[in-house]
């Protein structure tokens, strides 16, 4: 028959228990099969008196076995309690170890006791210490209010403090409340078929509603439930309430801000941080033609832009939307249709309280009317200043030229009146003869200058421009030859211009003749035609190696009348004035470029519209 303490020792090797035994008379210690392999010791492992400590983790564990031991020894205490170890292998195991005292003449004489490896129990243990440590945490630190429901009555069971400050209730009072109770009645009904509804489900579900205080106030709320859970028997729900006041006050604001945005006249579009539209009101859509999938999604005013907008200020407002800075411009756009309008933009940076850039709001509207009145009021201003120079100029002629003239013929007539010699009277007639010539020629330039200036809506004309030259040149052919003036051009031969041909004429031997009267007496007279295209005008050039003029002298001064820079005794100052008044007629404009001692460039501009 097997004696007890073998059949004992089999049934803890059975269960996994270690057995492990200490004589103090002999220092001869046992440590049995399992309670090495807990140990992660080899089988042939001798176990000395005091070495088993060393397993037990520095510190706390090591510190409670000794006492524990020490307490066995000298007291006869017997122990039972849970440590954690560290084997031979270096593994972390959880370990519960009972010891008993066996005494004889009231001394320890031998200490006997188990050894078991609870190892994944502990861990058990400590993983939903740790969860409820974080549940607890959640529980108490969250953001939204939490009430836990007994869902065979409807009772709050439990709840966390921001239900109090929500509520106004203290959790005292919620406990054992049914939570019908904080809802206004009109809503009850509705939260009771929510949660009826959530009690067949597993899922995270979200319902809006308004929820009373304890004062009476319905505040809106937002109410989730969760996973549901049983203990006892009793199946819990958890559901979580959050006050989303703030977030229905800005709900409403946008909402009546939506409304306006959307009725007012002037554009609105909003972009994100990337300068990408995210909504844009009927007015933008109505202005530019687009729909509002053609401008989501992409930098408004992408398909805006024509051959005539601004360039500079394209740029500047990319800057701008770059640097993430407001801005405020005008500038001409073009709709879907490809037709224009002149649009005044402010572009606004929005940020949130931390100060963090979020949007770009454009507000903009079409100032079409408005730019053109502009621009038809400065031309307006400017004819306004031609005519007054021109005025000026008339004046210039009346107040001076004219009244020198009859000045001179009135001295002339009254000398011939107060003398009775005949021979003195004859004699006075030819300067009378040369004032009235004088006269005459003046009133003609004055004549002709009021016959240019009224004809402006004489028809222009296609004509080739080298044949005009050829004409010119062939017409001075004697005073090019007596002057020894070398006249070149580049004109091609199918080149037109859209002109008045008289004044072309005029304005083609006004040229030819001052590179004439002004050639210089130091070199080979030279005059050069040349040509180019500029957008809507066609250029000309006379390039001559005369005199040449100081432009910072005269330059304000040059195509005014009776002008003359030279002293030539044929200089009668009008020529170029002339010139100018017949190429404004013909909405074009003349240019020069001039220096002393080389010689003139003059451009004339031809419009060719």
């Amino acid at each position: 028959m097997t004696n007890m303490p073998e059949l004992y020792l089999k049934a803890a090797q059975s269960a996994k228990i270690g057995v492990w035994k200490m004589n103090l008379l002999t220092d001869n210690v046992f440590w049995d099969a399992v309670t090495k392999d807990i140990l992660e010791v080899p089988e042939d492992f001798k176990p000395i008196n005091g070495n088993g400590i060393n397993f037990y983790t520095e510190g706390e564990n090591r510190d409670k076995i000794r006492l524990l031991i020490d307490k066995a020894i000298n007291e006869g205490i017997s122990f039972e309690d849970k440590f954690q170890i560290i084997t031979a292998k270096n593994n972390i195991k959880y370990i519960e170890c009972i010891c008993q005292v066996e005494l004889l003449d009231g001394k320890t004489t031998k200490l006997l006791g188990t050894f078991q490896d609870i190892t994944k129990e502990q861990n058990l243990i400590n993983e939903l210490q740790l969860n409820v440590e974080k549940f607890s945490s959640i529980f108490s630190s969250a953001n939204d209010s939490i009430i836990i429901i007994d869902t065979s009555n409807g009772i709050i069971t439990d709840c966390n403090p921001r239900t109090t400050s929500l509520t106004g209730y203290e959790c005292s009072e919620l406990i054992g409340l049914h939570n019908s109770e904080l809802f206004p009645l009109e809503y009850k009904k509705q939260v009771r078929v929510f949660l009826t509804y959530n009690l067949t489900k597993d899922d995270y579900i979200v319902n809006e509603t308004y929820l009373k205080t304890k004062s009476g106030e319905s505040i809106p709320v937002e109410i989730a439930t969760g996973k549901k859970f049983q203990v006892n028997q009793i199946t819990y729900l958890v559901c979580f309430i959050r006050d989303i006041s703030e977030r229905k006050n800005t709900e409403q604001k946008l909402k009546l801000l939506s409304l306006a945005a959307s009725e007012t006249t002037d554009t609105i579009v909003i972009a994100n941080t990337k300068g990408e539209a995210i909504w844009a009101n009927q007015a933008y859509l109505d202005l530019t033609g687009l729909d509002m999938n053609e401008i989501l999604g992409q930098r408004p005013g992408y398909l805006s832009k024509g051959p005539e907008t601004d360039i500079q200020t394209t740029a500047i407002m990319r800057k701008a939307i770059r640097d993430k800075e407001s801005i405020k411009i005008i500038i001409l756009n073009y709709n879907k249709k490809k037709e224009k309008y002149w649009f005044e933009l402010n572009i606004t940076t929005v940020f949130d309280s931390q100060n963090n850039f979020i949007n770009f709001v454009g507000v903009g509207r079409d100032v079409t009317l408005r730019i053109e009145k502009e621009i038809e009021l400065k031309h307006l201003l400017d004819v306004t200043s031609q005519q007054n120079n021109k005025l000026y100029n008339f004046t210039h002629i009346v107040s001076h030229n004219i009244r020198s003239h009859t000045s001179n013929l009135s001295m002339v007539v009254d000398v011939i009146e107060n003398t009775d010699d005949i021979t003195e009277k004859l004699s006075y007639f030819d300067l009378f003869k040369e004032g009235t010539e004088k006269l005459s020629e003046t009133i003609e330039y004055l004549n002709e200058i009021i016959t240019i200036q009224q004809k402006t809506n004489i028809e222009k004309t296609k004509i080739h421009l080298k044949d005009e030259i050829e004409k010119t040149k062939k017409s001075l052919s004697l005073v090019i030859k007596e002057s020894q003036i070398t006249i070149t051009h580049s004109i091609p031969e199918d080149l037109t211009v859209n002109v008045i041909p008289a004044y072309l004429d005029s304005i083609l031997l006004n040229l030819f003749t001052n590179a004439i009267k002004y050639k210089s007496p130091q070199r080979n007279a030279i005059l050069e035609i040349g040509y180019e295209i500029n957008k809507n005008f066609v250029v000309i050039t006379f390039k001559d190696n005369g005199l040449g003029l100081d432009l910072k002298k005269n330059g304000h001064k040059i195509f005014g009348m009776y002008k003359t820079f030279h002293g030539n005794e044929d200089a009668k100052g009008i020529g170029l004035f002339i010139t100018k008044s017949q190429l404004e007629a013909m909405d074009g404009k003349i240019e020069v470029e001039s220096e002393v001692g080389s010689g003139s460039i003059f451009k004339i501009y031809l419009n060719e519209k």
